[in-house]
Parts: structure tokens; sequence; C-alpha cells
């Protein structure tokens, strides 16, 4: 490029630079001075120490002022100018610049022209860099307010982050606060649920939310910190809002950014709620006895104790027979878990009548039972004795067991999920059919949130259709009961054998939180289908949803036995090893009545039966139900009896009250009246026995079985913290059972010696 081009190059004007290059420019230039100012203070330092170091320092000649500018400092800052000189020698170094350097007016020196081609560049590049200079200058004004903002705001941000963590550690030490503080309340006071409304209510509507089933959302909220279930009432639709109270810390939860612990948790809720099946009423927590939470809805009747009974008062007792082991079956299971059960769930003749007995058989079907008294003393009071009554039924040969029309009515409600619930029934029912005939017929109802037919009447010689049927079944929904059973009741009819047995088998844990709930209007449906000649028998399954009141309704008015299937082989022992005693009845409406002989009996008490007690006159009335004895069934009831001679009574006697007894009956205790009907007629039958001081069986292996009976009886009043076992303990019936353990073929009775030692330890 000639001296031309250059010219006209410096003479365009310069472009503007972009704000990218201008930055760009500013920090380079800013980190060159930087480093420039840095190594100049480190030459000025090194400078000043050599001066002070130097031989020429001393105390007539101090070292030279710090402020002398040092040799590289004042090189760089003379470039500096001679680069700004308009006019300069082109051999300026040394002494011979000076030498020859003339005044800028000059012409000439050595026939060289005043201007310099050097200079004029000089000159330019000065005046670029002045003007490069100013632009610099107004840009870092321009540009330091968006710096300044910009610093601000990171600054701003910076703090709010750290706000935030700080709140999100409080946060969740506050929540690791809340679960154990809620973990250490649930261990203290397992059962003890506050039933007034908290500060906060959440109103949830199951349109918004999905309807809640009332056992699956309590279980599931009250194991969350900070939630509290209030008992309410059932809603009057299930498009109705229902209230859960809610705890003042998530009655309105808050996700908070860095809390997952506290999310996770909402989020848990909130699943509950969308996934939860169809609510049919608001959660109910009011009944919850003293147990684990999973247990607070077990509900049994609340009954109490058969009294001591002045002979004189009130001579005549009376009651219906009852043949239901279910109590049995559900203490056995408390027992296993290591808890006492509750003693409502203890009903004595239920604990006395699991047991297969050895009473001698009748001689034929004319007469469907044998009655058999024997009078013994008693092992928990001195001085009193026990009147034991047996009755042994009438075993039916296989080819007089007439055919079946059986309805299996399941419950596959949501509460019905669990592995001892919907499951076992399906290999309960399985092994059930084992014993049926191939022309007897099954049909399968179902219920939930409604009920359906899964199967239509079928014989049992179709087996692989009848398992297809039960093994598709799966459990969700409310529980629809009364639906069910009026559905189960139509299938019954529109198969109905006149010559058969008609029956509806009802496997359940006894919720019924839909339609008709009352117990006596679903007693009400069942008598009038009992008097058509379709019976009712259920099968209790599960823990902590178990509602055994329901069932001893629905049972005791179907003329049909309840029986609680807790494990497998209690399947095999009530529908394979008792099938035809729980299938087919040879006795109904059976009523035992005792009059005692006020010359010989002072007090009374009958052992149990506190249920099935009638009215004096309801013994001749056959249109009062009692009591239904199957196939080879045995039935036991004990009094225990206070002589009259007998110094330890606990009634005084009736100031006005005559004890004159007949003449020639000084040597009768009481008389026995037993009335029953035969399963196709209307008018009952009776049977009458007198009970004597002597009464005794000559049989040895019935005062065996007897004895065996009492300390079952021993028992279950040792459980119920009975007032009148006197000094009997749980060793006292172990020994006694023990003694009269027998063959024990099937090993119930070493189960139960097992179970009493149970109860000792849980008791301690």
């Amino acid at each position: 490029m000639n001296d031309h081009d250059l010219e006209q190059q410096l003479q365009q004007p310069v472009p503007p630079p972009d704000a990218n290059t201008k930055a760009r420019h500013i920090a380079a230039a800013m980190a060159a001075f930087t480093a420039q100012q840095t190594s100049a203070t480190a030459d000025e330092n090194l400078a000043i120490d050599v001066e002070k170091d130097s031989p020429l320092a001393t105390e007539s000649n101090p070292a030279p002022d710090k402020h002398i500018i040092s040799p590289k400092k004042s090189n760089v800052l003379q470039g500096f100018l001679q680069r700004l000189r308009p006019t300069r020698d082109i051999n300026h170094h040394g002494s011979d610049s000076m030498n020859n350097s003339t005044f800028d007016n000059n012409p000439g020196v050595g026939n060289r022209p005043v201007w310099q081609k050097p200079a004029l560049i000089s000159g330019i590049a000065a005046s670029s860099l002045a003007v490069l200079a100013g632009i610099t200058f107004m840009q870092h004004l321009a540009i330091n307010p968006v710096n300044d903002e910009l610093t601000a705001a990171l600054a701003k941000q910076a703090a709010a982050v750290n706000e935030q963590r700080q709140k999100s550690e409080q946060a969740k030490d506050d929540f690791a606060e809340k679960k154990l503080a809620a973990k250490a309340a649930e261990e203290a006071v397992a059962a003890d649920i506050r039933t007034e409304a908290p500060a906060e209510i959440n109103v949830i509507s199951a349109e918004d939310t999905g309807s809640l089933p009332d056992r699956n959302v309590a279980d599931a909220l009250q194991r969350i910190p900070g939630v509290e279930l209030e008992a309410a009432a059932p809603p009057p639709a299930p498009s109705a809002n229902y209230t859960v109270p809610i705890a003042p810390a998530l009655a309105k939860p808050t996700v908070r950014q860095a809390d997952a612990a506290e999310e996770v948790q909402v989020a848990g809720i909130r699943q509950v709620l969308a996934n939860a099946p169809a609510m049919k009423r608001a959660v109910g927590v009011a009944d919850m006895p003293s147990a684990p939470p999973q247990e607070y809805r077990d509900r049994f009747e609340d009954f109490k104790e058969n009294a001591v009974t002045s002979v004189s008062e009130t001579p005549v007792s009376t009651f219906s027979i009852d043949v239901d082991t279910a109590s049995y079956s559900f203490v056995r299971r408390q027992l296993n878990n290591g808890q006492l059960p509750a003693k409502d769930a203890v009903r004595i003749e239920e604990m006395i009548n699991y047991f297969d007995y050895a009473y001698p058989a009748p001689r034929d079907k004319k007469t469907p039972f044998a009655t058999h008294v024997s009078v013994m003393d008693s092992p928990w009071k001195k001085g009193n004795q026990l009147v034991h009554i047996g009755i042994q039924g009438y075993q039916l040969p296989a080819s007089d067991i007439p055919q079946s029309n059986l309805v299996f009515l399941l419950d596959v409600s949501g509460s019905m999920d669990e592995p001892t619930k919907l499951p076992l029934v399906k290999q309960s029912m399985g092994l059930l059919l084992d014993t049926l005939k191939p022309d007897d017929t099954i049909a399968i109802a179902v219920y939930a949130g409604a009920a359906g037919t899964v199967l239509e009447p079928t014989k049992v010689k179709e087996k692989a259709k009848i398992l297809a049927a039960l093994n598709n079944l799966q459990a969700g929904g409310s529980t629809a009961g009364a639906e069910g059973i009026a559905l189960a009741y139509k299938l019954a009819e529109a198969n109905f054998n006149s010559k058969g047995i008609n029956r509806i088998i009802l496997a359940t844990d006894g919720d019924f939180n839909v339609g008709q709930t009352s117990d006596d209007a679903l007693q009400d449906l069942i008598e009038r289908k009992r008097d058509k000649g379709i019976y009712l028998s259920v099968l209790g399954f599960g823990q902590g949803n178990y509602q055994d009141a329901m069932m001893q309704t629905l049972a005791q008015n179907g003329n049909g036995t309840a029986a609680y299937i807790d494990t497998l082989s209690e399947a095999q022992k009530v529908l394979v090893n008792e099938a035809t005693s729980t299938l087919f009845p040879i006795a109904k409406d059976v009523k035992i009545q005792v009059e005692f002989n006020p010359a010989t009996v002072a007090e009374y008490r009958l052992i149990g039966y506190e249920t099935r007690a009638l009215n004096r006159e309801d013994f001749n009335n056959d249109k009062v139900d009692a009591g239904e004895i199957g196939s080879g069934h045995k039935v036991t009831a004990i009094y225990e009896i206070t002589p009259a001679n007998a110094e330890n009574k606990l009634l005084e006697p009736s100031r006005y009250q005559s004890q004159a007894a007949a003449n020639g009956k000084s040597n009768e205790l009481a008389f026995l009246r037993v009335r029953y009907k035969l399963p196709h007629e209307n008018q009952s039958k009776l049977i009458e026995t007198a009970i004597t001081k002597n009464t005794k069986e000559n049989n040895s292996t019935y005062q065996q079985e007897a004895n065996f009976s009492i300390a079952v009886a021993g028992f279950a009043q040792l459980l119920r913290g009975s007032h009148y076992s006197g000094d009997f303990n749980y060793d006292k019936v172990i020994e006694l059972a023990q003694a009269n353990k027998g063959k024990d073929e099937f090993g119930y009775r070493t189960e139960f010696i097992q179970l009493v030692r149970k109860a000792k330890i849980a008791k301690e």
C-alpha cells in the first residue's frame, strides 16, 4: 500500500464498533492496564529496595526519594511521549538526538522537510487514540448502569435462593419433628382418637376428588402425621359432600420447592383420594376399641353375663339352642396374635360347641336327637354343682342326604381385599364343592358397590366352570350387602327345590355400608324368606372390619349357622368335616326349658347363651323362632346350681316365698324339656326328662367329654372376666383339659390347651 492509499484509508470515517466488540476491547484494555499497574508497582518497590541498600545511602546522604521513577517506568512513558511528538528525528537515540534537534519552525535540517512522514502518522494515531478513548469513556458511562442493574439483580436472586434454602432446611426440620411427634403420640395412645373437629376442615366433594371408601381412607389418613378423623353420619346420597376434618398442618397443603419429603406426603394423600373406589358413607371411627389402628372397626354385640337367679323367684329358664362356632375361631386368632380378645367376642356357648363331642347317638331318625344329662361337682366353687346337658343329633346316611340348591353370596367389596379375606373365600368355596353331589346346583352372586350375578345356577359336575367364576373375582368398591342378599334370594327362588335344601351361604366380613344396613330391616327380610324354605348361613372372614353382630343377626334369623374362617384348616373343618351338619338340618326351632325344684335347688346360673334367652311363654309358642340342629350336630348346655342345703348361697332367701315342693319330688333337682320341629313341619314336638340328684351317665366316654367341655367353659369365663369363676385359673383349665383330651383325632383339643397357655402369657 502506497502513501496515497494509506492517507485515503485514514481519512475514511471509523465505523462504530458493536456492543460485543466494545465490551471485549474494554475488558482487554482494563486487563492490560491492571497488569501494567501491577508490574509498575513491583518495579517501583524493587527500585526503592535497591536504593535503600545502595552504598550511597549514608547518614549524610540518605537514600533517594522513594517516588523516583524507576528506569522501566521511565522508558515506557518516554516511548509513549515520543509517539505523541509532532516532529522527531529518525535517529533519536542517545545524545545524537539531543545535539541534532531543531525547533519545529526551522525550515530544515540536513535537507529534511519540516513535517516528516512519521510525524504525520504519529499525529493521526494520537488523534485516533484520543477519539477512541472518548468513545470508550462514554460507552463506559452508558454500560455501567446496566452492569449495576445486572449485579443488583444477581445479588437479589442469590439472596432469594439463600433464603429459600434456609426455609427449606427449616421446613425439613419441622416436618421431621412433626413426624416424630405423631409417631410418639400414636404409640402412646394407639386407639385414643379425638372426635372433636379441628380448627380447619376441608370439605371434599365426590365430584372433584373421586369418592372415598370409608375403611381405606380412614386407615390411610390416620397414619399421616397431622391428620385426624372425625366420626360422621352417612350422607343422604353418594354425590353429597362429606367431611374429613384435617388438622391445620395439612388442611391446605403447600408444596415447597425444595421440601421433597412433604411433597411426597401431599402427593400420597392426593393419590389416595384419586384412586379410591366409590364411597357411599362418611368415614366412621366412633366405635374404635382399644386395639391396633387396623382393627378398630370389629363390632360385637354387647351383652352382660347371666346372673345368679333365685329358684324361689324365677324357677324356669328358657333359651334357644346354638350351634355356632364363630366366637371360638375369632378368639383363637386373637390369642395367636398375642392379644386377649374383647370380652364381648367371647360367647361361652360357641366356645363349648366348637368341639365334636362323642355323645351317644339316637337310635333312629324318628327322634332326631338324643338328650344326655349328668350332675357333677363344680370345679370353681366348692359346694356348687354343674348340670351338664348334651344333645346328639341324628347322622343322616349318605343315601338320605337331599339335593342342594346353594347360592354363594360373596362379598367382593374393597374391605375384602386382604389375603385372609377374598382369597381365603375362594379356597373355602372350592373345598365345599368337593362335598356336594354332581346333581347339586351352585349359583354365585357378588356385591360391592352394587350386586351382580357371576354364575347362573350350574350343576356341581361342571366344577371347572364354577372354579373359573370364583377365581376371576376381585375386590373393590363399597359394600351393598342388602342388595346382594336380595339378589341371592332371587337366584335361590328361581331354582327352588321343594324336596331338597335351599340355602344361601354368605361369605363376608359383615360390613354393610350401602342400602338397607340396619339389623332390624335385614332381619325382617330374612325371616320372610326363611318361612318360604330358604335358609341363610354366614361365614365370617378377616379382622379389623369384622362385623360379628350383623352376622349373628343374619344367621340366627335365617335358620343357619355362623362360623368364622381364619385359616384354610378351619375352612376344612367347617365345610368338609362338618359339611352335613352345616348344610342339612334334622330339626328346627329347638328350644330348651329347665324348671328347677326350689326344695332342692336354691340358685342357678346358665353358663352362656346370653344372646339366646327366651321368655318363658315362648317355649310353647310355635311362632317363635329358635335354633337349628344339623345332621350329626352336638349341642352342650351347662347350668351351675347351688343346692338348697348349701351354706355359701349368693342370694338371701325371700322372707315371704315358700319353697315347698310337690310330694314325692324331693329327689329331683330339675325337670328338662326340649321342644323341636322336623325340617318340613310347623308343629313342634316335646321331649321331657327328670334330673335327679344322682343323675349321671354310666358311659365313661360321655363323662370324659363332659369334663372337657367344662374345661372349655371355665376358660371362656376367665377370658370374659367372669364374677363367678372363683379360684379357677389357667393352670387348672390345662390340668382338666389335659386329663380329658381323649383321642383328639384332628388335634383341636391339643390346640385348645396351647391357646390356654397363650392366654396365660398374654394375661401376665
